[in-house]
């Protein structure tokens, strides 16, 4: 497990859930692309409801059903890898995103510990 502590870089990536890579869902797959290159964590959050540069709102509710909700993507990592970070969502987002960054402090980062066995 990596060590990440101190002052960090915090990532918001904005997207649609229907942004696709690849004919995959791009949230998934930026998602498993950050775990394969080693990246502390990723987390995405789908959102209820939204609107981007378009001013179209997305939303969740059964009479006006979105087939794009918004997705919010959240990564704290180092610079060395923010800057490739940087890169992946160069090369991986081809619609329209947003994409944010600030400095975080980490105060805690840690592996859950295992669940004692079931009697």
């Amino acid at each position: 497990m990596r060590v990440l502590d101190g002052e960090q870089t915090l990532v918001r990536i904005f997207v649609g859930e229907g942004d696709q890579f690849r004919h995959q869902q791009l949230a998934g797959a930026l998602l498993e692309r950050l775990r394969r290159e080693g990246f502390a964590g990723a987390t995405v959050m789908r959102g209820i409801a939204g609107f981007g540069a378009n001013s179209v709102i997305h939303t969740a509710n059964l009479v006006d059903l979105s087939a794009d909700l918004p997705v919010l993507i959240e990564v704290v990592e180092d610079a060395e890898h923010i800057s490739r970070l940087v890169a992946i969502l160069d090369e991986m987002i081809v619609g329209g995103a947003l994409v944010t960054m600030e400095k975080v402090r980490v105060l805690r980062y840690a592996a859950a510990s295992p669940r004692p066995a079931a009697s």
